[in-house]
């Protein structure tokens, strides 16, 4: 079985039991949906979630290319405290259905692009609710969305899959990661002084009294967010999923789109 000029090795090895999901399943996904995930992996080094026998073992996350990755995958020189790391970047369908045959699940994307990578193009929040409160963080969400258009911003919308939402917005690469931080930390503390009874910027749970944690930690070097269109690694198959701010109100919960429905939700658009 080949796909995208890839030979996909173990086709019917069952990835998710409770979807009964294959791998080819799963390729052929990625594969429909390489035009639309594309844009938001180009440029970008990645970590990817491997799952080699399916969500229900364990799984492992990958930021350093394999040696025997094919040329065609393409890599970048990542500068660490400890050194370097050679990471990946996807710029190509065929790229996308190799990695995926590698049992990649989920893509998860830095905020920054290889040619720049301390300088971030985009800010993103993630919103972090307490078990049984996906009413609540819609909620959240919506008020998130207004907040940040009040301040200039075009703020995007995406479920994540799991369990809340994320929010992001593009910037210009003009400052670093470290330059940014005090910006986006005093948003997210704006955002939790406007809403005090729904909103919280407390790490630590114990601490957020069943509020929504804004999660703006990730706005840093080597911190990476779901990509778009990303398959998560749920007994539900549940994909990240980008949506307008007049979908919201419908959405019923974080894994609203998955692998069932988002063939669907791909011919709306």
């Amino acid at each position: 079985m080949k796909i995208a000029g890839v030979e996909i090795s173990h086709p019917d090895k069952i990835l998710f039991p409770t979807k009964e999901i294959t791998k080819a399943d799963m390729v052929k996904y990625y594969a429909s949906i390489a035009d639309k995930m594309l844009p938001y992996l180009k440029g970008r080094p990645l970590t990817l979630r491997r799952f080699p026998d399916g969500v229900d073992t364990d799984g492992f996350y990958q930021k350093n290319a394999s040696d025997y990755f094919p040329d065609f995958i393409k890599t970048v020189q990542i500068e660490t405290k400890e050194g370097s790391n050679t990471q990946v970047y996807c710029n190509s369908k065929k790229s996308l259905i190799y990695l995926a045959n590698q049992g990649t699940i989920s893509f998860h994307i830095w905020l920054s692009k290889r040619d720049k990578p301390e300088k971030p193009d985009k800010v993103v929040f993630d919103l972090d609710p307490p078990a049984n409160s996906f009413d609540k963080v819609k909620k959240a969400a919506k008020k998130i969305g207004d907040f940040l258009k009040d301040n200039g911003k075009d703020p995007n919308l995406m479920t994540t899959g799991k369990s809340g939402f994320h929010i992001w917005y593009t910037e210009r690469r003009t400052q670093t990661f470290d330059e940014r931080r005090e910006t986006i930390k005093a948003l997210a503390d704006e955002m939790e002084q406007a809403f005090p009874e729904l909103l919280t910027t407390a790490t630590r749970k114990n601490k957020r009294n069943g509020k929504i944690f804004i999660d703006y930690l990730r706005n840093a070097y080597g911190q990476t967010s779901v990509c778009p269109y990303s398959i998560r690694a749920t007994s539900e198959a549940g994909i990240a999923t980008p949506i307008g701010w007049d979908e919201l109100s419908k959405i019923e919960s974080a894994s609203h789109y998955n692998f069932e429905n988002i063939q669907r939700r791909l011919g709306q658009l």
